[in-house]
């Protein structure tokens, strides 16, 4: 045998040139790979029938090229198992690298997530296989820019119904973060600089819009939402989530939504809104859209991330008509995803998943709450977290404790830029049921007990 030849089993080339029988020439090939770090130590070898098969040779030439490897040294015979590559330039099997290995915590409290265990898999699986029997063979290709117009006008129909949002065109992202992301890049394109963020607020979207290019400003949240009379002259984009503030947890008071519309249109500026647990209140419907009462001053952002699972990816933004343009509609989602999506909402799935999901968080916070016994709670009305305050007390030090046993919760601190009164965040919305009242035994005692 002649030349060189490609190894499909390995994808590994292999130089059989030179003079010798094959199974010398073999032998050759493989120790140069060796020697070379080509094939690594505890690399597996393929059977002797599959690499003949692939070299177009007899078995005997590789089952003598291996022997010879392993009376050498170069590699070992496992019985039961393959062969694999023993040798390494340090003339010995080199020790495995030590892979750090990190409990997750029994019980879970920190915000994010909706109840993963609730995830609708059989309604979701029926969507998916309509779309694959179903769906014309051109829907197979790329995905189209902005999102597939099936999904499109059921999401804008579902929007226009349940959020009181009014939008004619709405793109289809991976998250809030990616449409964010994207927002972030045209106004820095628009020659806007400058964006006013909440504080608290998410870290995540503060870091994208730094990445963007933008100066992030903090303006600071109260027991009525966003101080808008506290965002900087100059300023003429602010991010905000007025149906549940994260991580407050508190709603945007109507007096606060007049004045930050009116803010808009005094600075020409943008409002950006998260659409954050907008549809999980508890205490009355959910409140509707600021971007329902002035669609040409404010971007609307949401997701399937709290409402069915972040797994999905799969997000929107519907913008005012003079950055439709100017925002980019590409990357989408997978097309098949989208058209599962589209038909996840057509079948009235979605609006069901819902329902039933506010009845079981409603619940689990009341146990929540119940259990906690008498302690300091906010932003209990809505959402899938609430905030405990601790007067006096330092929330790393309980988050510490409560690591300790088992229990993970957040600090309020973490989500800050100015200081202010401590607290921790508790997300109970992927929290089984079971284990409330162990959660919040755990917690009194990490409050309770310095040590």
């Amino acid at each position: 045998m002649t030349g060189s030849r490609t190894n499909l089993a390995w994808d590994v080339l292999l130089d059989l040139s030179g003079p010798g029988p094959r199974h010398e020439r073999l032998t050759r090939a493989l120790r140069t790979v060796i020697r070379e770090g080509t094939l690594g130590s505890g690399a597996t070898l393929p059977p002797s029938r599959t690499l003949a098969a692939d070299l177009g040779c007899s078995r005997w030439v590789i089952t003598q090229a291996y022997e010879q490897l392993i009376a050498e040294g170069y590699l070992a015979a496992r019985t039961g198992s393959s062969t694999v590559v023993r040798w390494s330039a340090s003339g010995a099997e080199p020790a495995k690298p030590a892979v750090r290995k990190v409990s997750p915590p029994e019980i879970d409290l920190a915000p994010g997530l909706p109840d993963l265990r609730h995830f609708p898999r059989t309604r979701w699986a029926e969507a998916v296989r309509e779309v694959l029997v179903n769906a014309p063979h051109g829907e197979f290709g790329y995905p189209v820019p902005g999102g597939h117009p099936r999904l499109r006008a059921v999401l804008a129909d579902h929007l226009r119904r349940c959020r009181g949002a009014v939008v004619d065109d709405v793109r289809i992202a991976s998250g809030v973060t990616d449409a964010f992301g994207r927002l972030c890049r045209a106004l820095l394109a628009a020659g806007i600089t400058r964006v006013a963020a909440e504080d608290p607020g998410w870290h995540t979207l503060r870091r994208v819009a730094t990445r963007a290019g933008l100066d992030v400003v903090s303006v600071p949240v109260d027991e009525d939402g966003l101080r808008v009379e506290d965002i900087p002259p100059g300023v003429r984009a602010v991010l905000v989530t007025p149906a549940h503030q994260f991580p407050t947890g508190t709603v945007l008071s109507p007096a606060r939504r007049a004045g930050l519309l009116a803010w808009a249109r005094e600075a020409d500026g943008l409002i950006i809104e998260d659409d954050y647990d907008a549809e999980f209140r508890y205490d009355r419907r959910p409140v509707g859209t600021v971007q329902g009462m002035d669609p040409a001053r404010v971007a609307l952002l949401g997701s399937v991330s709290k409402t069915l699972s972040p797994a999905l990816g799969l997000g929107w933004y519907a913008v005012p008509p003079q950055w439709t343009d100017r925002v980019e509609s590409s990357p989408t989602p997978p097309a098949l995803d989208q058209l599962a999506f589209a038909a996840f909402l057509e079948r009235g799935s979605y609006d069901r998943h819902l329902r039933a999901a506010r009845r079981r968080y409603r619940a689990r916070r009341d146990a929540l709450v119940d259990a906690l016994g008498p302690v300091r709670l906010s932003g209990v009305a809505a959402g899938l977290h609430l905030v405990l305050e601790l007067p006096g007390g330092s929330a790393a030090a309980v988050v510490q404790r409560a690591a300790a046993k088992g229990l993970r919760v957040a600090d309020l601190g973490d989500y800050r830029v100015a200081p202010g009164e401590p607290g921790l965040v508790l997300g109970y919305g992927n929290l089984a049921d079971g284990s409330v009242g162990t959660a919040a035994r755990l917690l009194r005692e990490a409050i309770a007990h310095p040590s």
